[in-house]
């Protein structure tokens, strides 16, 4: 595949993304304020909006833009494969902030489903977490807006409370969401742990790169680790939770209050709280063209609840502004609803 062919394909791609989030979404929502003023629930907005060709259009750009981006010719899938020695080659190296598993059981909900619509998920392939990087730079085009990465700025609340010592990052993918503390705290002590081998290894390789020397990445499920209990000061993930059913998002919390030192904070950046009946319609249909099958079900827990009656306390699920400057209120494009979710282990248990 021509490297200028592959990136005009992509840059298309994106092109229709940003038509699809902006214009076709402004004219969903003008529909549904029209035909539904008055909508209270998710199934009123699909009475109304469903059988539309401007629906249909939008639902069927959605789901086959994200396979083109993957799959198509111009995939990044394809593209990744064709190069695929010399694209490992430049990951490749002594890599001392890395620990694999092979004998580690993948769970099936992880091993079922492609995630993303990406072939083979993130783990099957060891060049899936390469094409996975370059896949999440235009995961929500910013329409050309300067702004603070969201990771660092999600590092600034979850560090509010002060400097970090010990820090364990949950699912922690290539290693965009943990970068941040490796850098801004370099005395502390960072765990990443993540299910896919090609994931951590990207990220060992990333951190490497950078001369962090206070993190080692881990293959590993984040919901039974081997760390002592007590063992940190500072939980996080990054849009981890929302891929997960049920049982497994109940277990990976027992976990981080089992790792988590009393009074340890525990702070997850999700896809959680949804402001109106039009946008839980909107969302719900996401999970479904984007292959996210447990986001229904995320929407639908009472996080608060659970966390309660773990022992949390101190408990905050709050909107996260995606970018500064974005009213996230406007709702003149389709976002994600970015969602906080913070709590404490209690300093007496």
């Amino acid at each position: 595949m021509d490297e200028r062919a592959f990136a005009a394909g992509q840059d298309f791609l994106l092109a229709a993304k940003t038509f699809w989030t902006t214009t076709m979404y402004r004219e969903l929502r003008d529909t549904a304020a029209v035909r539904a003023p008055q909508a209270e629930t998710m199934a009123h907005v699909a009475e109304v909006l469903e059988k539309t060709v401007l629906y249909q259009s939008f639902a069927w750009l959605e789901r086959h833009l994200q396979r083109m981006k993957y799959a198509g010719r111009y995939g990044l899938m394809p593209y990744h494969r064709e190069r695929r020695a010399a694209l490992l080659n430049t990951v490749s190296g002594d890599e001392a902030a890395l620990e694999l598993d092979p004998d580690l059981a993948l769970p099936a909900y992880y091993t079922g489903v492609d995630i993303h619509q990406q072939p083979g998920g993130v783990w099957r392939d060891d060049i899936a977490a390469l094409a996975y990087e370059r896949g999440a730079r235009s995961t929500t085009p910013m329409l050309g807006t300067a702004h603070k990465d969201l990771h660092d700025r999600f590092t600034d609340i979850a560090v509010e409370q002060g400097a970090p010592e010990k820090v364990l990052d949950m699912g922690c993918g290539f290693g965009k969401s943990t970068q941040p503390f490796a850098q801004r705290f370099p005395d502390a002590s960072i765990e990443a742990v993540d299910l896919s081998a090609p994931c951590v290894s990207l990220a060992a390789h990333t951190t490497q790169k950078n001369q962090a020397k206070n993190v080692r990445f881990r293959q590993m499920d984040a919901c039974a680790t081997d760390y002592d209990d007590e063992s940190f000061d500072l939980v996080t993930s990054t849009m981890v939770i929302h891929e997960m059913p049920p049982k497994t998002i109940d277990a990976m919390l027992d976990e981080a209050y089992r790792v988590l030192e009393p009074g340890g904070r525990m702070v997850h950046l999700d896809f959680y709280c949804l402001p109106d009946a039009f946008r839980q319609f909107i969302y719900y249909g996401h999970a479904r063209r984007n292959n996210e099958p447990y986001m229904p079900l995320l929407a639908e827990t009472d996080l608060a609840d659970v966390l309660a009656r773990k022992g949390f306390t101190d408990i905050e699920i709050a909107p996260f502004q995606e970018a500064s400057g974005v009213d996230m209120d406007a709702n003149d494009a389709w976002r994600f609803p970015w969602t906080v979710i913070a709590a404490t282990k209690p300093a007496v248990v």
